[in-house]
């Protein structure tokens, strides 16, 4: 079973077999004397290195989870401190778009792209976390600490078989994902010709649909826990363990701007 979060769409692993898939027999056997070559060849051939021939584990993730969230924080401290403005922090979040883009349809694994994305992206999040802080004393905490609860809950209820991956789970977590991508775009392109934004309008509405975001990013971690589950069980090559971490890391920035975004609805009278 493949993920469909976006950021493991390409990853052909799973359908090679990871290291346990033998070539196909050809239909035409070529002459003793190329298979001699060949095998010569091949023995020619530089051994792999124990870190090219190393499967991935869980704690290849972990690590290099933690190290990228290092460069997001750093990045995220320094626009925090600098107070860049939002003009910058648009600029950061395009840039960051192209390389979570680059990152993801790339057939490599790219670690020095999804470090410079969680540079970027730090600096995004930093400075948008600075603008509500001066709206709403306090916000940037309940915010980190609703995104490790919705973490953690849903690590627990994926552990526990509560919430599983399956085919149709995908597809409809799919379908939902790329509509309120569309929505989010619509949205944005509405209210920069003078109209009035589905979140800036008072009433239920925003908080239904600001709440949907936040449903929506915290069941895509289910995908993100099955992905890094398979790759272990299936034994991928531990670069692999990279974009499980980078597939992580996009999926939290995205919670976090969710829940970011909700609390401030919801303390909007404050």
């Amino acid at each position: 079973m493949q993920s469909k979060n976006p950021v493991f769409a390409r990853n052909d692993e799973f359908r090679r077999g990871g290291y346990a898939t033998f070539d196909a027999p050809s239909s035409s056997r070529p002459p003793v004397d190329a298979d001699a070559r060949t095998l010569e060849d091949w023995y020619r051939k530089p051994s792999a290195t124990a870190e090219q021939s190393r499967r991935m584990t869980l704690d290849d993730v972990v690590v290099r989870t933690a190290m990228l969230f290092v460069v997001l924080v750093l990045g995220a401290a320094g626009a925090w401190f600098a107070n860049v403005g939002l003009p910058l922090a648009l600029g950061a979040a395009l840039v960051g778009f192209v390389l979570a883009m680059w990152a993801q349809l790339s057939r490599k694994v790219r670690p020095g792209v999804m470090f410079a994305y969680a540079a970027v992206e730090g600096v995004f999040v930093g400075a948008i976390s600075h603008a509500y802080s001066t709206l709403y004393d306090g916000i940037v905490g309940q915010a980190v600490l609703g995104t490790l609860g919705a973490f953690a809950a849903m690590l627990v209820a994926y552990k526990t078989g509560i919430v599983r991956n399956s085919p149709r789970f995908t597809k409809v977590l799919t379908i939902a994902g790329l509509g309120y991508l569309v929505f989010g775009l619509v949205n944005l392109a509405f209210s920069a010709f003078g109209g009035t934004s589905v979140y800036s309008g008072g009433g239920l509405l925003p908080v239904l649909v600001s709440g949907f975001g936040v449903v929506l990013a915290s069941l895509f971690l289910v995908l993100d826990f099955d992905y890094v589950e398979q790759g272990v069980r299936n034994g991928l090559p531990v670069r692999e363990s990279w974009r499980a971490a980078f597939g992580l890391v996009v999926t939290l920035v995205w919670l976090y701007l969710e829940i970011l975004r909700l609390v401030a609805i919801l303390r909007g009278d404050d």
